[in-house]
């Protein structure tokens, strides 16, 4: 255990000085949510009607919306390791399999905090007015890095799949798309039937809802426990299924 530690060590100080020095990818993470936040509260935050001010209601999902794009690019950062021969250098070196995606993850969640923070910042400086404790802060911070684990282990699987970078840009496009179908913009009770009901039994949604009721004071009701099952439900099948995966990619 002590060697898989320093395995993970190492590779995660790759992973990172990599993100560094991809500046493109950085930037974009702090750019698109706060472009989309500028969108949603300046375009179209007038014309809808949450019960609340409109920037208190659309922070969480634009936070979430911001993970989703980093756990992306995890998954391009691995396809690009596993085409371009890193993989293959590492296969004749005594380290778990496990070490090689943890540096991604790693990564992943240390660029995710980063654009948090900015994004956060930005709101504040749009109107959003938080109300919550220091102890609801930490509750709302725990339960995203959760979900950035989860979809990171997630993203790392599909990379490790993938034949191209280009393809894992693919694969990894619904993570992008899935807090659109939540309540992250708009209320579930808005959309038709169908729709709705696929919205408020999602993952995205109570991890919103929860996220959204510790900063604003608005009712979780069950909520938090179903966020938190869903949360280490997806880290433990993400981190087992990417695993796997990336075991069967370098046996082949």
């Amino acid at each position: 255990m002590s060697h898989a530690a320093a395995d993970s060590m190492t590779m995660i100080g790759r992973s990172i000085r990599l993100s560094r020095r991809n500046t493109d990818t950085l930037v974009m993470s702090v750019v698109l949510p706060l472009m989309m936040m500028a969108l949603f509260v300046y375009v179209f935050g007038g014309a809808i009607t949450t019960g609340t001010a409109y920037v208190d209601y659309v922070v969480p999902g634009i936070v979430l919306l911001c993970a989703g794009y980093g756990a992306a690019a995890t998954a391009m950062s691995v396809a690009d390791d596993m085409t371009s021969g890193m993989v293959d250098r590492l296969r004749s070196m005594p380290i778990r399999p496990f070490v090689v995606l943890t540096g991604h993850v790693a990564a992943s969640a240390t660029r995710n905090a980063l654009s948090t923070a900015i994004v956060v910042a930005a709101a504040v400086a749009m109107g959003f007015r938080p109300d919550g404790t220091a102890v609801e802060w930490l509750a709302a911070a725990g339960l995203l890095l959760l979900y950035v684990l989860a979809l990171s282990w997630l993203a790392a699987g599909l990379g490790a799949v993938a034949r191209s970078v280009e393809s894992a840009s693919a694969l990894s496009f619904f993570m992008l798309f899935l807090p659109y179908l939540s309540s992250a913009f708009v209320p579930t009770d808005t959309m038709p039937a169908a729709l709705g009901a696929i919205s408020e039994h999602q993952p995205i949604t109570p991890i919103i809802e929860t996220v959204r009721g510790l900063l604003t004071g608005t009712p979780i009701g069950d909520n938090g426990a179903l966020a938190l099952a869903w949360s280490v439900g997806l880290l433990v099948a993400s981190f087992l299924l990417a695993t796997a995966l990336y075991r069967r990619r370098v046996r082949d």
